[in-house]
C-alpha cells in the first residue's frame, strides 16, 4: 500500500496501521493513516488505490483527519470475531467452502457453559495466561470491554472487544472457552487459569483462519 500510495502522490509515504495481525487472520475493518501534500481529494483515494492493489486488499473508504491522528495510538478499542463451525464428520460439506474462514470442531459444544466461563474474562485483568509465551511484552494488563458468544445454526461467533490485545490473546481465549464448551474443563476453572498468569494453564491456540478484525474504534 505504501508503494501504491507513493506512486499516486509522487511522495515517500509512511503508512501507520492500527496494529499487526497474525498470518492467516482476516480483517474487515483494518485502519491505516498517512500524511500527504497531494492535491488529490481524499474521497478519490479508494477508487484509485483499488485499481492498483491486489484483489485481496480493498479500500472501503477514506477520511480526512487532523495531524495528531494515528491509526494505532488514537484507537480506544478493537473488536475481533472468531468463527467456529461445529459439525460432525458425516455432515461437514460446509467446511469445503468455509475452510479458510472458520475453525472446525466436530465434538458437540455447550454454548451456555462457555458463556458462563467468559464472564470471568470481562474487565481489567492480567492476561498473561492468554498471551503467547514468546511475547516480549511485560505489561499483561488489558481491559476486555465486551465478550459474547452467539450461535447461528452450526456457526459459533466469539465477539471480543478490548482496549488492546496481547499477541494471540483472542485465539488462546477462544481455545480455552472451547475446552469448556467440549466439557474438558469446568467453567469455574477459567477464573483459576486467569489468576494463575501461566500460559501453560490455558487452552491451545486455535488457528488464525477463524479470526477477523471487525472494527477499530476511535
Amino acid at each position: 500500500m505504501e508503494e501504491k500510495i507513493s506512486q499516486i502522490t509522487q511522495e515517500k509515504i509512511i503508512l501507520n496501521g492500527s496494529g499487526r495481525t497474525d498470518a492467516g487472520v482476516h480483517a474487515l475493518g483494518q485502519v491505516a493513516n498517512f500524511k500527504t501534500n497531494s492535491s488529490i481529494p481524499w474521497v478519490e483515494f479508494p477508487l484509485i488505490l483499488n485499481r492498483l492493489l491486489p484483489l485481496d486488499i480493498r479500500i472501503k473508504k477514506a477520511e480526512g483527519v487532523d495531524d495528531n491522528f494515528h491509526a494505532r495510538y488514537s484507537a480506544v478499542s478493537k473488536i475481533y470475531h472468531y468463527y467456529v463451525l461445529n459439525s460432525n464428520l458425516n455432515n461437514n460439506y460446509l467446511s469445503i467452502f468455509l475452510r479458510n474462514y472458520v475453525y472446525c470442531v466436530y465434538k458437540k459444544i455447550n454454548l451456555e457453559e462457555m458463556k458462563k466461563a467468559s464472564i470471568f474474562l470481562q474487565g481489567k485483568h492480567d492476561f498473561a495466561s492468554f498471551a503467547c509465551s514468546g511475547s516480549r511484552i511485560r505489561n499483561w494488563e488489558r481491559i476486555i470491554k465486551d465478550i459474547n458468544i452467539i450461535r447461528k445454526g452450526n456457526i459459533f461467533c466469539f465477539h471480543i472487544e478490548a482496549d488492546a490485545f496481547l499477541y494471540k490473546m483472542v485465539r488462546i481465549i477462544v481455545g480455552t472457552l472451547l475446552e469448556v464448551g467440549k466439557g474438558n474443563i469446568n467453567y469455574l476453572e477459567v477464573k483459576k487459569i486467569l489468576e494463575a498468569k501461566n500460559r501453560k494453564m490455558a487452552g491451545k491456540t486455535v488457528p488464525a483462519k477463524g479470526l477477523f478484525l471487525m472494527k477499530v474504534k476511535y
